[in-house]
């Protein structure tokens, strides 16, 4: 029988669920860098499904992240308009913080003598002014060679307008030096900014020939096992792509791996009716959350890696759904800093050698460990069963700490539980608060495998009503992914005032890239029918510097003006009587692919749980004060069920905690609904 899978490879487990004549299973193995293959094929030899049963099988990864976090790209050189070499040393001069003294400008990922210009030159329509020369190209190419360079990134002035010349150069740079990954930069952004276009061309050409590797081994291993269908990539845009596609611009999957829940909690929402969501998932080694508006993703443009208060950090132009990421999640560790103040992450544990608990020899606490210490966590259902838990290690690991501090161990880990809390708050705040929206109008949707561990204290802390905890929360990066189609973005430069004669202008200029996006879903196997466009305007008032993104559902003027003045003042508290100027054109276009039902659950006969009470253990809501605490199957709890808090509710791949007073409702399809009580009601 056909079955239909996805996969996503984290920091700590990997993950797979598959769909099977409605019904949905779901596994966790344990990651296995370097050779990243392994742990997904594990996965897949876990959960008992035959290849050559998959008909879909879509994958996510952070292999893109991590070769730049941890600098395992390859050498890479810049060819770049004659007078340009120095872009990306220039860089910006927006400091994260003015009166920081330690600024320092990012170092660039190509050195100088990397660095090569050709003559050419475009006007800023355009136009050519100086032909394209590539008499010197032989020779600057002998010398990269020498160099050890196996990745050539080429980002041309204009080239946004006109990419003739790019495109001249790098087929002169095939011709030449076929072994060498090229990329040039109309084929990942069509934006203006120099800077950030010649950065984004520079990142996506040093991860290109590591990506194309692990795809292509990834690929290579499936095949072997049986698999027929080609794999799809989730990309950082929301929608998934053909491996070909990923393959050819790589860094599209910047963010391939995270941004799969985000899109299985708006998935999840229209499936249950809530279109007001904050979601988060909190994994092994982070702690992700996007804002969901009117049932919409938030995407920007404007990504930037490893920015610090002392760092600008590294700009990638391509869309990317909006999330905030901190260092927290399962396996960040508890340190004391120099002045002797607890700190929970951004360090983690990882799998290997992973928190105390799992007895790899890990000797520095983690919030994992904080969570088992205070009967939070299962000790008998610890990562599924399959680990009998250190529970001496992690006493001692959390005695010893707080030795050092003054508290006892149990006091330590509510601690650890409190400011990894904290840290948390803050993140969600930044996506909302910060943004113009209030908390208390959205409802909290908590995933990976520590959401629901401690998503009903941010929500008390937030003010948010509800807490919703989907199905499969615990892999729900790898649900979400089963819940997309492939996606294309179309971002172009476009400068023109958004006025009656403009209208027109638009609607010319959307039609040119729809036509050619439908052309390259053609050629993708892709009909007619299976194609859906969404067109969006980035916009702002004449004079201004920033940009808001706006939706176009009529291309009528009146309603054109208006979104955008709601947008910008939704953005930054006010609206001006002024020209609007459109500055890009963005075209979104989905090829529909076939999805599973997912089939709803048997509704329970009443609404008492009791069926699902497994019995109880002590809990520790409040240091230094265990509760009696019922504990409920989550696989047992059918739709319609209710019941109070304090609970803890456990399923083979995650455990929910609710509060006391807090109240459990089942929907239809086995998503918790843990309403909040707030304090003083």
């Amino acid at each position: 029988m056909a079955i239909r899978v996805a996969t996503d490879i984290g920091g700590t487990f990997t993950d797979l669920v598959y769909v099977q004549a409605g019904t949905v299973r779901a596994v966790k193995a344990d990651t296995t860098p370097p050779h990243f293959e392994q742990g997904l094929l594990n996965a897949v030899a876990k959960s008992g499904v035959r290849y050559a049963d998959i008909e879909f099988f879509a994958h996510g990864s952070t292999v893109v992240i991590n070769t730049l976090t941890e600098r395992k790209g390859v050498k890479t050189a810049l060819l770049t308009t004659r007078g340009f070499r120095d872009v990306l040393e220039i860089a910006r001069g927006n400091t994260p913080d003015i009166f920081n003294t330690y600024y320092r400008k990012p170092p660039p990922f190509v050195p100088r003598h990397l660095r090569l210009e050709v003559g050419e030159r475009l006007d800023y329509r355009g136009a050519v002014l100086t032909a394209l020369d590539l008499g010197e190209l032989p020779a600057q190419l002998d010398y990269l060679r020498g160099e050890g360079v196996e990745a050539i990134a080429i980002c041309l002035l204009h080239a946004y307008r006109n990419p003739a010349h790019e495109e001249q150069l790098a087929a002169a740079i095939a011709e030449l030096w076929p072994e060498v990954a090229v990329i040039a930069s109309h084929q990942v952004s069509r934006n203006w900014r120099e800077y950030e276009r010649s950065n984004s061309t520079v990142l996506s050409a040093y991860v290109m020939p590591p990506t194309r590797a692990y795809l292509d081994n990834l690929h290579q291993h499936l095949a072997a096992q049986g698999l027929g269908p080609a794999p799809f990539i989730m990309k950082s845009n929301g929608g998934i792509t053909p491996i070909q596609a990923a393959q050819a611009d790589p860094i599209s999957l910047v963010e391939s791996g995270p941004v799969g829940g985000m899109l299985g909690a708006q998935a999840y929402g229209q499936l249950i009716g809530e279109t007001e969501l904050l979601a988060l998932d909190i994994g092994g080694t982070t702690a992700k959350c996007s804002l969901i508006h009117d049932g919409q993703v938030e995407i920007s443009n404007d990504y930037v890696i490893e920015k610090t208060p002392t760092s600008a950090g590294y700009p990638i132009m391509t869309p990317v759904v909006d999330i905030v990421e901190i260092g927290n999640g399962g396996g960040s560790i508890a340190w004391l800093d120099a002045a002797g103040s607890l700190r929970v992450g951004p360090h983690s544990a990882g799998s290997t050698p992973g928190p105390v608990a799992y007895g790899r020899g890990g000797t520095a606490p983690t919030t994992t460990d904080a969570n088992l210490f205070t009967g939070r966590i299962n000790p008998a259902g610890f990562a599924g069963g399959e680990i009998e838990p250190d529970q001496a290690g992690v006493e001692r690991a959390f005695s010893e700490l707080g030795a050092r501090l003054g508290v006892s161990g149990k006091q330590l880990a509510h601690g650890v539980l409190q400011i990894a809390n904290a840290n948390m708050v803050n993140a969600l705040k930044l996506i909302s608060v910060n943004r113009g929206y209030d908390p208390r109008d959205f409802a909290l949707m908590a995933f990976g495998g520590g959401g629901a561990l401690h998503a009903t204290e941010l929500a008390a802390e937030l003010g948010v009503p509800k807490v919703i905890i989907p199905p499969f929360a615990g892999v729900f990066s790898a649900w979400g992914m089963l819940m997309l189609d492939v996606r294309r973005d179309c971002i172009q430069t476009h400068l023109q005032l958004l006025d009656a004669a403009g209208v027109d202008e638009l609607a010319r200029e959307f039609l040119r890239l729809q036509d050619a996006c439908a052309a390259q879903f053609a050629a993708d196997g892709f009909r007619a029918e299976q194609l859906r466009f969404e067109w969006h305007i980035d916009a702002r008032y004449l004079g201004q510097e920033h940009t808001v993104k706006v939706l176009v559902d009529e291309l009528l003027l009146p309603v054109l003006l208006e979104s955008f003045h709601a947008r910008h003042q939704q953005s930054y508290t006010f609206r001006l009587d002024a020209p609007v100027e459109v500055v890009n054109l963005h075209l979104v276009a989905f090829g529909a692919v076939p999805k599973s039902p997912i089939d709803p659950l048997a509704a329970s006969p009443s609404p008492c749980a009791e069926a699902a009470l497994r019995g109880t253990r002590l809990v520790e809501f409040e240091a230094d004060q265990p509760l009696e605490t019922p504990i409920y199957e989550r696989e047992w709890l059918l739709s319609g069920m209710c019941f109070d808090g304090p609970a803890i509710i456990e399923e083979a791949t995650t455990t929910t905690v609710v509060r006391p007073g807090d109240r459990v409702e089942v929907d239809a399809y086995g998503g918790l609904h843990i309403h909040i009580q707030v304090q003083g009601e």
